[in-house]
Parts: C-alpha cells; structure tokens; sequence
C-alpha cells in the first residue's frame, strides 16, 4: 500500500460544510405523505431508514422550520414511498411543495393517507413516537403494511439526482 497523506478533518463549524461532506452518502429518495387539514401533504425525504424489525419501525426527519412541520408532526397515519427512477417528477414537486397531487395519480386509504402509485416499495404506518434533534424532529412509524415492486431507484448524491440499478 502507497503511503497517502491523510487529509486533516475540517469541524462542521458552518452549515454549508457540513452539508457539502453529508452530500458525498448516496441516498435513496422518497415521499412521505398524509392527510392534512386542507387534502392531502407530500414532503420529499432522503432521510429515511429502518429502525426495528419487532415492532417494525422506520424513521424519517423533518426540518423545524418546514412549512409542512405540524401537518406531519401531528399525522396519526403516513405512508413512505421509496421512489423508481421514473419518478423524479414526483421528487421534485414534494421538495418545493406539499400540495400538488392535481398533477399525479394518487388515491387516499382506509385511513385517508394519499397513496400514490407505482413506487418501488410503499410502508404504510402509523405515529409511534417523534424525538427533537437539533433544528428537526425524527418521526417514527410503526409499519402496518408494504408493498414493493422491481425498478431501478432514484438516488441522491452530491446535489444531484440519479439511478442505480443492480
């Protein structure tokens, strides 16, 4: 092995800095949804994650200062959809808006969560707790139910928008 000067580590003193070494993880791309008081809320998320297998848990997070914050932070009910590569359209509109559903084919469940079709995989959950972490909140979902198909995923890396496939 060559012998590499090891570069020395900058602190996360700023927000950009820190944001710039956090693009560097590729990151699967979802859409959370829920009923809101005024129809149905979408937020694009790449913070998403299993948690437990026994409950079945996963975890995303949301900014503080979202406008969307107290329609998710207080959704009894949510769905997760893991996006396909096709589905840029969707990320795009849920990162720069909650509403919007007129533009893709979406329809509402049991317990009034817009559901949108043809995702990759779909974890249907209910509330199970939300933890304050700095300038957001980390909710947890039991998961209730799933649904997946194959595809190639959407990913997110180095603020940009991509593919992978096997």
């Amino acid at each position: 092995m060559k012998d590499r000067p090891i570069p020395e580590p900058t602190p996360p003193l700023t927000g950009p800095a820190f944001r710039q070494a956090m693009s560097r993880f590729a990151t699967g791309i979802t859409v959370v949804t829920a009923p809101g008081p005024d129809g149905p809320m979408g937020f694009t998320a790449n913070s998403f994650s299993s948690v437990s297998l026994h409950p079945p848990l996963v975890q995303w997070s949301i900014a503080l200062s979202s406008r969307r914050y107290d329609v998710f932070a207080a959704a009894p009910f949510f769905a997760i959809h893991v996006l396909s590569a096709q589905q840029l359209p969707l990320a795009m509109n849920f990162s720069q808006r909650g509403d919007g559903f007129e533009a893709f084919e979406w329809f509402g469940d049991a317990n009034g969560v817009p559901i949108l079709p043809d995702t990759l995989a779909r974890f249907d959950c209910k509330h199970y707790t939300r933890h304050p972490a700095g300038d957001h909140s980390i909710i947890l979902g039991e998961v209730t139910g799933v649904a997946t198909r194959a595809g190639e995923c959407l990913v997110f890396s180095q603020g940009q928008y991509g593919h992978f496939s096997a």
